[in-house]
């Protein structure tokens, strides 16, 4: 293992951990309440094992020939796999068979095509709707007006379970004002589906806005792993 490294990334931790504790502190909320999920996308297998050495075992990919090579070389480590990149059907084969969340669904042909893969996979598969708090489609995610309805659906498909909500916070807005409106859409979910109470939202340069907002995950990447020149297979 690659001390340097490890200090590097343990320096990242720390820092990512008082933010997260303070913006809980903030919002009035127990740190309990939030995950953290490393993005690990174009690093090494290796820091996902020094993140899981530091106690950090939600791990986050956006690319699936990426992230199936770390989850099959860390197939020994206790990690939960998160997908949060945009989703082809024709990846979700592959997908299914190492990810536990799929934070990234956004249409019905996707809620249908990873149900029929979980389904043969044997396998339950936890999907977030993804909702586009702004006008850029190729950012992904359902319409606000949408998302009730693609709730709905998965709610009632074999093979994944409702988990909640996710978003990206749009550029050139304030992003707590993005995040008020996901958390209203999220209790919306709520009042039908209780047990879908997962939002997703805020990365690295907005983690307390989203909190504030009532994020329970957050996705960090740069904050944790830093800019070193990326591993890019």
């Amino acid at each position: 293992m690659d001390i340097a490294r490890k200090n590097q990334i343990a320096a990242g931790l720390a820092e990512v951990e008082k933010r997260i504790a303070e913006a809980c502190r903030a919002a009035g909320r127990p740190r309990e309440e939030v995950t953290l999920i490393a993005v690990t996308k174009t690093y090494p297998a290796e820091d996902v094992r020094i993140l899981a050495g530091l106690g950090v075992t939600e791990v986050g990919e956006n690319r699936d020939q990426e992230a199936a090579d770390k989850a099959h070389a860390c197939a020994d480590l206790p990690l939960t796999w998160h997908f949060v990149g945009q989703l082809q059907t024709n990846k979700v084969r592959s997908v299914v068979g190492y990810a536990d969340l799929v934070h990234s669904v956004d249409r019905s042909r996707l809620v249908a095509a990873i149900g029929r893969e979980a389904v043969r996979a044997e396998r339950e598969i936890g999907c977030l709707v993804q909702v586009a708090l702004d006008d850029d489609p190729g950012r992904g995610g359902a319409r606000p007006a949408d998302v009730l309805g693609l709730a709905d659906e998965i709610a009632a498909t074999e093979g994944v379970r409702l988990g909640g909500l996710m978003a990206v916070a749009p550029l050139g807005e304030e992003p707590g004002k993005a995040f008020a409106r996901l958390r209203d859409l999220a209790l919306a979910v709520q009042a039908g589906h209780p047990g879908a109470t997962i939002i997703s939202a805020g990365m690295s340069g907005d983690l307390a806005e989203a909190v504030a907002h009532g994020a329970t995950h957050v996705r960090v990447g740069t904050a944790l792993l830093g800019r070193r020149k990326p591993f890019v297979r």
